[in-house]
């Protein structure tokens, strides 16, 4: 079982974009993504309504990654420190050797191939560094450009996962996806 310390924080790069630590002054940035309704509308969360709360959200974060619990990764460009989304492992399973992935981008940057490119950062990061084994995604079933992305990284449907979190929760609407660590 692998022990997990991310400290010191793992700011991963790809060709075009750094992902960093989350920090205080994200907080207008996350606000505005976190409202958005093109972002959430395949999100099930409620929507962000004041900085003070994405300020509020960013702390909780930290505190997860203080506690070796979750990573949480601010997408910027090379040119820019500005938040263009977000990307994590969360719902992490030491024991089981697997993490959730999730992601978000301002809908100003939809379509421009940001997560194409940075999502196998976080995937060859999340099998080499945090020996994991298997990753998984959960999203709404009528998202299909994450399906998209999902499928073009390798991603597949995962039905025995589903069946044995459906025991335990409600996932109505909700696709389960898992990449296995290749052998």
């Amino acid at each position: 079982m692998p022990v997990l310390n991310f400290n010191p924080f793992p700011t991963l790069v790809s060709e075009r974009f750094i992902l960093r630590a989350p920090a205080l002054y994200d907080d207008e940035a996350l606000s505005i993504l976190r409202s958005d309704p093109r972002v959430n509308q395949f999100l099930n969360r409620s929507p962000t309504t004041t900085v003070a709360e994405a300020r509020q959200f960013i702390e909780k974060v930290q505190a997860n990654i203080a506690a070796n619990q979750s990573l949480y990764w601010i997408i910027t460009t090379k040119e820019s420190d500005h938040l263009v989304g977000t990307i994590c492992y969360w719902n992490m399973e030491p024991e089981l050797e697997q993490a959730e992935i999730g992601y978000e981008l301002q809908s100003a940057f939809f379509g421009k191939g940001i997560m194409q490119e940075v999502i196998p950062v976080v995937i060859k990061f999340g099998f080499e560094q945090l020996h994991l084994q298997k990753i998984t995604a959960f999203l709404a079933a009528g998202n299909e450009k994450s399906i998209k992305l999902l499928e073009r990284n390798h991603f597949k449907i995962d039905q025995a996962l589903r069946e044995k979190l459906e025991k335990e929760e409600d996932l109505t609407g909700l696709l389960c996806y898992s990449l296995t660590r290749p052998a």
